[in-house]
């Protein structure tokens, strides 16, 4: 990969000692930042220069909970009104992957990856379920992955609904996409170990599972206490609440990712703190599914490492950032409370969530990093600098588009076309088709 110049204006490095730089140039190589200097530090070296002092400059972004799969539903109107959470599940949810076939599952990664080019999300971290097309899902889901050019961590959501044959080919999914990334090398692609929910594991499949992570030594990915329900049955199943049955199989540990959290009391919160997981906020999908709102302040105060993430209801971070800090407005019952823990769980814990599986280098753009970075048509009207910039990003950058999009040192998309060997005109009317078939099958 040859060596080429990025020539800025304004640069936001999420970078908390140094978050905006002006009149700065990055020199990228081989898909690292090599360096962050003034044009004039560059002038004898022979690269290719690109001029982006038209646009802002930033990291690419970070998805901590996504659902690739979900792509398919989008206008589907065919579910039953659920009355709760439980009624979403079985009336939408259960009944939509139960019908993904192998194709579905690579066609809806590939249209959620693209739309994520053009939002400015570079790196995603997926949970995956198709429990009739398991085998071979995460390989079809990494393939567009590939294709697209973004980062991304897969998992496969291990459950007990759709009974003992498709528990074991979760684990076996799980196991074999874990191994497969630690013997490819590939360092776009990572795994964790996904399973559903605690309400719908068994103490038989928690304990399976447990020995594949211990034998693995890999990080697991599941929602928690996303509803009330999940303790309420927990409770009366197992004489157990979430945290601690799922900690006294060892499923808890500092690679592992607790989707939702809104239902955890306080000493749940303390031994997640405890054991180094992160927690990851999902807004919009919580407020759509009416179940709550998560208490990132109380969180974050805990200790605990709170990311955000999408579930789904969009590939736009800064959206869903948007939607974060109102929703703890609303909790809090104060406007001004939990600015800076909202505006954390995006900018700054999402790159330490990240780093967890990629290394060090990924969200945060500085000498030495991984070149994701995304060029924005923002021109602010106000003083953007160290002291105004995050405020920037949730009050106006967020309401700009996206230009140019580069994950690894690779332009994906330039001045909004994308420079992929990828037809999308083609691949949405695939979609629309398979789509389509799916809802037939509904």
């Amino acid at each position: 990969m040859s060596a080429y110049l990025l020539k800025t204006k304004t640069l936001l490095t999420f970078d908390p000692l140094a978050p905006v730089l002006n009149d700065q140039c990055l020199l990228i190589e081989d898909g690292i930042i090599r360096q962050i200097a003034p044009e004039a530090d560059f002038a004898l070296i022979e690269c290719e220069r690109i001029d982006a002092t038209d646009k802002l400059v930033m990291p690419g972004l970070i998805n901590a909970h996504h659902h690739f799969y979900s792509s398919l539903v989008t206008g589907l109107g065919k579910a039953e009104p659920a009355r709760d959470f439980q009624g979403v599940l079985e009336n939408l949810w259960w009944r939509l992957d139960k019908q993904l076939l192998s194709e579905d599952n690579y066609i809806s990664a590939l249209v959620s990856a693209l739309t994520a080019i053009r939002k400015g999300t570079t790196t995603i971290i997926d949970h995956h379920a198709s429990p009739f097309a398991v085998s071979g899902s995460l390989s079809q889901i990494a393939k567009a992955v590939s294709e697209t050019g973004l980062r991304a961590s897969l998992c496969y959501e291990v459950s007990d609904r759709d009974g003992e044959a498709v528990t074991a080919d979760g684990i076996a999914e799980n196991a074999d996409w874990i191994r497969q990334c630690e013997a490819s090398g590939d360092r776009m692609l990572r795994g964790l170990f996904g399973m559903h929910a605690a309400f719908t594991l068994s103490d038989k499949s928690l304990e399976l599972i447990s020995t594949f992570v211990q034998e693995l030594g890999c990080g697991t990915h599941i929602h928690a206490a996303e509803a009330d329900s999940d303790q309420q049955f927990n409770l009366k199943t197992f004489g157990r609440r979430v945290i601690p049955r799922l900690d006294s199989f060892t499923l808890i540990n500092r690679n592992s990712i607790l989707a939702h959290g809104i239902y955890l009391d306080d000493s749940e919160l303390d031994t997640i703190a405890s054991r180094g997981a992160a927690l990851v906020t999902n807004p919009q999908s919580n407020l759509n599914n009416a179940v709550g709102i998560a208490d990132v302040l109380k969180m974050s105060q805990k200790g605990i490492l709170v990311g955000l993430g999408t579930d789904a209801m969009t590939v736009n971070m800064l959206e869903e950032l948007r939607v974060g800090l109102w929703a703890q407005h609303l909790k809090q019952n104060n406007p001004n409370a939990a600015f800076m823990e909202l505006a954390s769980t995006l900018v700054f814990n999402n790159p330490r969530i990240a780093q967890k599986y990629w290394g060090q280098g990924l969200g945060m753009l500085a000498k030495g990093h991984a070149a994701d970075l995304i060029l924005v048509d923002y021109d602010p009207h106000t003083p953007l600098d160290e002291n105004t910039w995050l405020g920037h990003v949730i009050f106006g950058i967020s309401q700009a588009s996206v230009d140019s999009t580069m994950v690894n040192g690779r332009f994906l998309m330039w001045n909004r076309e994308l420079l992929l060997d990828l037809d999308e005109t083609e691949i949405k009317a695939k979609s629309r088709e398979l789509a389509e078939k799916l809802w037939s099958r509904f």
